[in-house]
């Protein structure tokens, strides 16, 4: 939805009017002439703690399996207190600054014995920065064989410990989850873990069928496809979204449909470890709920909601385009231009987003929605010749620079400034903990 009107009035963190409006004795404005307003990004699948593992070289040219066993499972038992919370903060402000209000972090850095809490530096690195956190609790409560030969920090946690420390988060900050179905964990403690977070009230998040192994081990393990497997252990609904789903069979498809299950789709990631592109297109078709995911900046070093947008939008249309045939063999269409217009990613990467995570009143600039705004000045010479200017931030690729972001109405970006950063001192704070880890 574009709108026509020139302001937009906030008020206790929520947008009352749009429209023509005249500015009250007391209150601020804010001049977003010659700007472009968005809804603030949603972004509901990451790994916040893989902001120090960009680049790195062993994975750098792997596919998933191999890519999990080269980096971040190598370096998981590298990470202590301080470079956690570091790659938090880096990972966050780099969300912040690309528009991004709300994230949900998927982190599996949990292990037996482990000496401080990240749940605890997760929510408090995004309080300080203004930031809406969610909580994916992530764990595993089996190993696989890439993992057998690694140390403590990759050990299973124990079952009844894993559903306590849900329940424990659940009571502490009320927005947690359990990670990849078919490897994690064995079938029954699947169900056991969907009808825990069910009686709690939060949802439920995993990997699924990102690379053709789901496709192998589902039909090996369980003679089944692993939408079959979540669908017989209570992993399908609309209070499920599932990350990547690049490898779906056209029943699979129809079950996440009928179910109203959701999808965090990482495009730049999927890139990056040869995964494919999903059909976003069939998804939404079958009734599939669609979101934008940054996933871990270790397997996508642009972690940003604007370059993922961008990526989505250019992909979708690579990925019919493919399928185009010549008219002597029967082809009826040239390419895929006409799929996934500039209004239907932002959707995707905003109200989709919100939708997934359960958050109804975030994720569109509507008159009663909470003020969850991302305001871009297009002065770099990327913008310089637009015919359109409200489709900048997503059409041009890079990071358009933020006039504001607010968030609960609250100004957490300024100018392109996060008050109290000082960039140059975590750049240097960064290089060493790459050094150390």
């Amino acid at each position: 939805m574009r709108h026509a009107g020139h302001d937009i009035r906030i008020r206790q963190g929520v947008i009352e009017a749009i429209g023509l409006l005249t500015a009250l004795p007391d209150e601020r404005l804010i001049d977003a002439r010659d700007c472009v307003v968005y809804p603030a990004w949603v972004n509901p699948h990451h790994y916040l703690f893989q902001s120090l593992l960009k680049g790195e070289p062993q994975g750098l040219n792997k596919s998933l399996t191999a890519w999990l066993s080269a980096t971040p499972y190598r370096f998981r038992a590298t990470f202590d207190e301080q470079t956690f919370r570091l790659a938090v903060r880096i990972g966050l402000i780099e969300l912040l600054r690309s528009g991004c209000a709300t994230v949900a972090d998927h982190n599996y850095l949990y292990w037996p014995d482990m000496p401080f809490d990240p749940s605890d530096i997760l929510f408090s690195e995004g309080e300080a920065l203004g930031m809406r956190i969610v909580l994916c609790r992530g764990g595993a409560t089996q190993g696989r064989t890439i993992e057998q030969d690694l140390p403590q920090a990759l050990r299973p946690e124990n079952f009844d410990h894993y559903m306590a420390d849900i329940e424990r988060l659940v009571g502490c900050y009320h927005d947690p989850r359990p990670t990849t179905l078919l490897h994690s964990a064995p079938g029954a403690q699947v169900r056991e873990m969907a009808r825990l977070a069910r009686q709690l009230g939060i949802r439920l998040h995993s990997h699924l069928s990102e690379t053709v192994d789901y496709l192998d081990a589902a039909r090996d393990r369980f003679n089944m496809t692993p939408v079959q497997f979540c669908a017989e252990h209570d992993w399908l609904g609309d209070d499920v979204w599932f990350a990547h789903l690049v490898k779906l069979l056209p029943q699979q498809i129809t079950l996440l449909g009928d179910s109203r299950t959701g999808i965090a789709h990482c495009p730049q990631s999927n890139g990056r470890l040869g995964r494919g592109i999903a059909d976003l297109l069939a998804l939404e078709q079958a009734g599939v709920p669609v979101s934008l995911g940054v996933d871990g900046a270790a397997s996508n070093e642009a972690a940003d909601m604007q370059s993922e947008s961008h990526a989505a939008w250019l992909l979708q249309r690579a990925r019919k385009g493919m399928f185009a045939t010549p008219r002597y063999d029967g082809g009826t269409f040239e390419g895929g231009g006409d799929v996934a217009i500039i209004e239907d990613v932002v959707c995707w990467g905003s109200a989709g987003g919100a939708q997934i995570l359960g958050l109804p009143q975030s994720g569109a600039v509507q008159v009663g929605m909470l003020a969850d705004i991302a305001v871009y000045r297009l002065d770099d010479p990327r913008y310089f010749g637009l015919h359109d200017m409200a489709i900048g931030p997503a059409d041009c690729g890079g990071r358009a620079s933020l006039k504001a972001l607010m968030i609960n109405g609250r100004l957490i970006v300024e100018n392109d400034h996060i008050p109290g950063l000082d960039l140059d001192a975590m750049r240097h704070q960064a290089i060493s903990a790459v050094r150390t880890l």
